[in-house]
C-alpha cells in the first residue's frame, strides 16, 4: 500500500490530504473522503486503508479549513458553509489531486457537501456518491442532539479528546459546526433542490439509531434522484456507520462499486 501525505495549496489555503493506493490499483475511479462536521483526516482512523483494501481502489481523504491539520478559518461560519465547500473548494481539491474520475465518499457534512457538489456542478469527474448518515434538511432530532454535543463540548473531557485530533484548530472546528447547526437562520437549510439533478448512482447507509437523523433524510432523497438510491440500514448502529459496523458497512460499499464501477 503506497501512503502519501501532504498539504494542497487551495487558494492560499494549506489543506491536508492523505492518498492511499494499493498495489493493484487501476484507472477506477479514486474514492474521495469528505469528513463529518467534528472530523478530518485523522478521526477517520484505519477506515480509509481498510476502504483501499477491500475495494482495490485510490482512497483520498482531506481535512477541510478549520479541522485537523488545515490552516485555521474565520469563525463564525457563514449559514452556506457547505454549499461553499462543495461548490467552490471540492473542485479544487480534485484538481489539486489530478483525479479525474472520483466517487464521493460522504459522511454526515460530508454527505450533504457531496451532495451540493454532484447536484450544483455539471462536473464529469464525479462518477457516483456513496452517502452515510446524510442530511438534505434540519430535524429537531439533529438540533437536539448538536445542543447536547454543546453542553457535553463545555462539561466533559470532549475538547480534550478532539485536542488529539484538530490541535490548534480544535475549538474553531468544534464551533464552526455547533454554532452554524444551532443558528436560527439554518432551521430553513435545505438540499433538496440539487437532488433532481443528480444522475450517478448513490449509495445511502445510516444506522436504524443514528442520533442525528432519521430515516426521513433517506426517504427525501431517494423520492428526489431521477434514479433512486440504493439504501442500506444498518442495526445497532447510531451516527457513524463506518465505525459502529465496519464490516457490515465496507461490504455495502464493495458491492456497490463491483456494481457500477
Amino acid at each position: 500500500m503506497q501512503e502519501t501525505q501532504g498539504f494542497f495549496d487551495i487558494a492560499g489555503v494549506q489543506i491536508e490530504y492523505q492518498l492511499l493506493a494499493p498495489a493493484e490499483s487501476d484507472a477506477a475511479p479514486t474514492l474521495v473522503l469528505l469528513h463529518e462536521g467534528l472530523g478530518c483526516v485523522a478521526m477517520w482512523k484505519d477506515f480509509p486503508r481498510q476502504l483501499a483494501q477491500v475495494s482495490g481502489r485510490r482512497v483520498l481523504s482531506y481535512s477541510r479549513a478549520g479541522y485537523g491539520g488545515s490552516d485555521l478559518c474565520s469563525l463564525p461560519r457563514p449559514l452556506s458553509f457547505m454549499h461553499h465547500e462543495g461548490l467552490n473548494v471540492l473542485p479544487k481539491i480534485l484538481a489539486a489531486a489530478k483525479i479525474e474520475r472520483a466517487v464521493l465518499v460522504g459522511h454526515s457534512d460530508g454527505a450533504s457537501i457531496a451532495l451540493i457538489s454532484a447536484g450544483g456542478l455539471a462536473d464529469r469527474r464525479i462518477a457516483g456518491l456513496i452517502l452515510m448518515a446524510p442530511h438534505v434538511f434540519v430535524e429537531e432530532l439533529s438540533l437536539s442532539s448538536i445542543l447536547e454535543a454543546k453542553t457535553t463540548f463545555e462539561t466533559t473531557d470532549l475538547r480534550e479528546r478532539l485536542l488529539r485530533y484538530h490541535g490548534d484548530n480544535v475549538d474553531c472546528a468544534f464551533w464552526g459546526w455547533n454554532q452554524a447547526w444551532l443558528n436560527p437562520g439554518f432551521i430553513d437549510w435545505n438540499l433538496e433542490v440539487f437532488l433532481p439533478e443528480i444522475e450517478v448512482p448513490v449509495l445511502l447507509i445510516q444506522g436504524r439509531e443514528d442520533q442525528y437523523g432519521t430515516i426521513q433524510q433517506l426517504e427525501k432523497i431517494n423520492a428526489g434522484l431521477p434514479d433512486g438510491a440504493e439504501l442500506v440500514l444498518l442495526p445497532d448502529c447510531g451516527h457513524s456507520p463506518f465505525r459502529d459496523r465496519p464490516t457490515e458497512t465496507l461490504a455495502a460499499i464493495s458491492e456497490f462499486l463491483r456494481n457500477h464501477f
